[in-house]
């Protein structure tokens, strides 16, 4: 057994394992040190600063982290977007490309049917008993509006024919402007002359051929008979 004399009985012996201690009692001695109430303030800022900034370091990580997702659907929706624009943009230009065949083959081929349409008009008003001699077109007068939009001159055209009946001949002008592609029908003459030694009535009509309305119109396909 070790007896331990303090020869000086003005100081205390440290106790073991104070190292807590040792550190507050270095931070009141610091604290009694430093005088300037400006550099405390300083100091104190700084550290609130740095607080600050390693707050808001990790809130807008985290809210980068919450909304990454978000921007990754947001990009593909805009990718798919840009996708259906050029999508859009394509099919307008074939679109258009379309459209401008189709007024172009309907210029060049606008007027080929007109002569079958009159035909098979007359030739469905003609009455029993009654036939025609001639028909002819009649030259269209001068166009005085040029422009590409101008609408094309109308079809004029001259029947003349016989009929044994006069009320034949009455029934053939109401069955002409009964139809939805002839207009303008106009008895132009009506007489009565002998043909082989009868009586006949020789008349002339004119009348206009001009398009019927899309009500009238039935397409079929080219293999298809039409009855």
């Amino acid at each position: 057994m070790m007896i331990t004399v303090n020869l000086r009985p003005g100081q205390k012996r440290k106790a073991a394992g104070g190292g807590s201690k040792q550190f507050l009692e270095r931070v009141k001695a610091l604290g009694t040190k430093v005088k300037d109430p400006l550099l405390v303030g300083a100091v104190a800022a700084c550290l609130l600063v740095t607080v600050g900034l390693g707050w808001a370091f990790i809130s807008a990580n985290s809210k980068y982290n919450a909304l990454a997702p978000q921007l990754e659907a947001a990009r593909d929706e805009q990718k798919r977007f840009d996708n259906l624009l050029r999508q859009k943009r394509r099919a307008e230009g074939i679109r258009d490309s379309l459209l401008a065949q189709i007024a172009t083959i309907r210029g060049v081929d606008g007027n080929r049917y007109v002569w079958p349409h009159v035909l098979d008009e007359v030739a469905k008003a003609l009455p029993p008993y009654t036939w025609l001699l001639s028909m002819t077109a009649q030259s269209p007068p001068p166009v005085s509006d040029t422009t590409e939009n101008a609408p094309p001159p109308q079809l004029k055209f001259r029947l003349e024919g016989r009929t044994m009946d006069l009320q034949a001949y009455t029934r053939f002008l109401r069955q002409l402007e009964a139809s939805p592609w002839l207009n303008e029908v106009t008895p132009v003459e009506a007489k009565t002359v002998l043909e082989k030694e009868r009586p006949v009535t020789a008349f002339t009509i004119m009348a206009t051929f001009s398009p019927a309305d899309s009500a009238y119109i039935r397409t079929v396909p080219l293999s298809q008979s039409v009855r």
